[in-house]
């Protein structure tokens, strides 16, 4: 085990502990809301709920030249990699996520092992300090409403398997 994650894993062990230890001694408590509480109003109706957000889930056909996607990983150190994800027809445009849809236009959606973990709005993005193993990685291209973008109802993505040794 390299030795800088077994001091963080040191670490995290004692600073729970001594957050516990703190949180008995002043009389801390967890505070929410009681949905069952007589009189309690809270409108869901304001929160999204699903399991993938905003339009997440939703396909965005492309009209034009579909983009196309591909993702080239390259070596940065022993654990880490920098993913580059290659494409055409497509303008990455920080400045309008969360926006309407723009032919042409938005960001990428990083998966790994089936799980999102970020965002992206340029073709690089450092994968760091990933445990030893097979990962599969998946890159989606999004519409500044986040809804998926797809060529003639096939969602335009890539994959890639990376092994950390």
């Amino acid at each position: 085990m390299p030795k800088p994650f077994a001091f963080l894993l040191i670490g995290l062990f004692f600073g729970v502990g001594f957050g516990f230890l703190l949180a008995a001694t002043t009389g801390a408590e967890l505070a929410g809301h009681d949905h069952a509480a007589p009189g309690a109003v809270h409108d869901h109706a304001a929160h999204d709920h699903s399991a993938t957000g905003p339009d997440h889930g939703k396909l965005t056909d492309v009209t034009g030249p579909a983009p196309q996607i591909s993702l080239a990983l390259h070596p940065d150190g022993p654990q880490s990699r920098n993913l580059h994800i290659e494409i055409t027809n497509f303008t990455f445009a920080p400045e309008a996520v969360n926006g309407p849809h723009v032919p042409g236009q938005g960001h990428a959606h990083i998966y790994l092992n089936g799980v999102k973990i970020a965002r992206t709005y340029g073709p690089w993005f450092q994968l760091d300090a990933l445990p030893s193993g097979r990962h599969d990685i998946r890159v989606t291209l999004n519409a500044n409403d986040h809804s998926q973008l797809a060529d003639h109802g096939t969602p335009i993505e890539a994959t890639a398997e990376l092994v950390i040794e």
